[in-house]
């Protein structure tokens, strides 16, 4: 259902809103979760260690493509929100074709470098060969997995959380039940994995696609609209989404890259700490959610407001999603401190000490920064928003920057555990350049709006 954001109390909007996206997060980490659960106990510790060596690449490709559509979307969200309805579905088929046309050079271009990337990484030899096919089978169907986020970017960006989340619960199921069947019955191994997730992938997209034709009048494409996206009087229009999709596409590499640096590091410390690093990101991953959706939700609030001119409304749905921010940190903090042992043998099983050991201190460690963390979400998605793709590209490079000599500085002086302490200190760095840029884009944004109202006012006041 189609939801305006621009009318009613921000706080209900965004967090009615974010549920569905909280629920569908989940959902969609039962696809990792599914890897690490199901490979860990069926194929061991080495199988583990082969699907955590490569993940940060996995996460990479995810974030590029989840990047590039969700800053597409913001141009249709903006449109949304300006009432522009041929605006809303010229924007969907030109954030189609360009999805489409850099998946597939995304794709040919690391399946061509793998073997180099993966040698970069100091992935073991014993777990070489599991790594390598598991990630050309995720990249061979990334075409399907951009059409999905596409789709769910889209129909978010119309204030619709909940049909994207429908489609995702069931291929979260569909994929548990085929890596099952790939691994146990069929003796695929890893590959097996990885054959699941694509193909649960593939089942999403497809019936998303037929759902969203049939329920959303709005999006009904006619032959106009497509011959738009393929002539010359869309070239302006398609820079528009471009000058967005494409930092935030860079932003979120930056951020894999990063995630990528961190985990060659953990890499040349053997299967166990990459086992008990693999499993320690999953449990993160699950924590951070309910920040992650909130992010979202504020994303498609701000757009939507932004293209209505009502900032004020941007600026109470920031602070009040910063206070909601300071209580999830708290609860997530005491969870997963209390807690983080119990879970990560859910993971690789309770007889595995060693690796649960390693796999505790790095929460320890980084839940003790979770407010920082969720304040990047916070204002990174205000400000793309709000159309503003450069500054948060700016602190995700920052974030890098930091993060990289962090892991590589303190493995040399404190070993695995110094690597721990590069995330949360690139939270803190990327979180301060955030939040000086949000304040100081509001600033601007409202100061120009205010001179085009005065200036308004004056000519109706000469005209008269």
């Amino acid at each position: 259902m189609i939801n305006d954001m621009t009318k009613g109390a921000p706080v209900k909007l965004l967090f009615w809103f974010s549920v569905p996206l909280l629920i569908g997060n989940v959902f969609q980490q039962l696809y990792n979760i599914a890897d690490i659960v199901i490979v860990g106990r069926t194929l061991g510790m080495n199988a583990l260690a082969s699907v955590g060596a490569i993940s940060p690449i996995f996460f990479f490709l995810m974030f590029v493509v989840v990047g590039l559509t969700n800053g597409f979307a913001v141009i249709t969200g903006q449109r949304f929100g300006a009432k522009d309805t041929d605006g809303v579905r010229r924007s969907v088929t030109v954030s189609s074709v360009l999805s489409v046309s850099f998946t597939l050079f995304f794709s040919v271009v690391l399946s061509l470098l793998m073997k180099n990337i993966l040698v970069w990484m100091n992935v073991p030899s014993v777990i070489y060969k599991d790594a390598f096919w598991y990630i050309q089978i995720v990249i061979a169907g990334l075409i399907v997995v951009n059409l999905y986020n596409l789709l769910a970017s889209v129909v978010r960006a119309l204030g619709d959380s909940k049909t994207p989340l429908y489609f995702l619960i069931f291929s979260s199921v569909l994929n548990i039940f085929l890596a099952l069947l790939f691994i146990l019955k069929f003796h695929w191994g890893v590959p097996g994995s990885a054959v699941a997730v694509v193909l649960s992938q593939a089942v999403s997209a497809v019936m998303c696609v037929f759902y969203v034709k049939k329920r959303f009048p709005i999006l009904h494409l006619t032959k106009d609209d497509w011959k738009f996206a393929f002539s010359k009087d869309c070239t302006d229009f398609a820079l528009e989404h471009l000058r967005v999709g494409i930092p935030m596409a860079l932003q979120f590499s930056v951020l894999g890259i990063g995630i990528l640096i961190i985990q060659s590091v953990c890499n040349t410390f053997g299967p166990d700490v990459i086992a008990a690093v693999t499993a320690a990101l999953r449990i993160e991953q699950i924590a951070t959610l309910p920040m992650i959706s909130f992010g979202v939700a504020l994303a498609a609030y701000t757009a939507q407001n932004f293209g209505a001119n009502n900032f004020s409304r941007i600026r109470v749905g920031v602070s009040r999603s910063s206070l909601i921010n300071i209580g999830l940190s708290i609860v997530m903090t005491l969870l997963m401190h209390f807690y983080g042992s119990d879970i990560v043998g859910i993971f690789i099983g309770k007889s595995e000490t060693h690796i649960i050991s390693i796999a505790r201190s790095y929460l320890l460690i980084s839940t003790m920064f979770y407010f920082f963390l969720g304040q990047i979400f916070i204002f990174r998605n205000a400000l793309q928003g709000m159309g503003e793709a450069f500054l948060p590209l700016v602190a995700s490079i920052g974030e890098l920057l930091v993060r990289s000599f962090a892991a590589v500085y303190l493995a040399v002086k404190f070993g695995y555990y110094g690597v721990f302490y590069s995330g949360p200190i690139a939270w803190v760095t990327a979180g301060v350049i955030l939040a000086a840029g949000y304040y100081l884009n509001l600033f601007k944004i409202v100061k120009k709006a205010h001179a085009s109202v005065r200036m308004q006012r004056r000519m109706q006041i000469e005209a008269a």
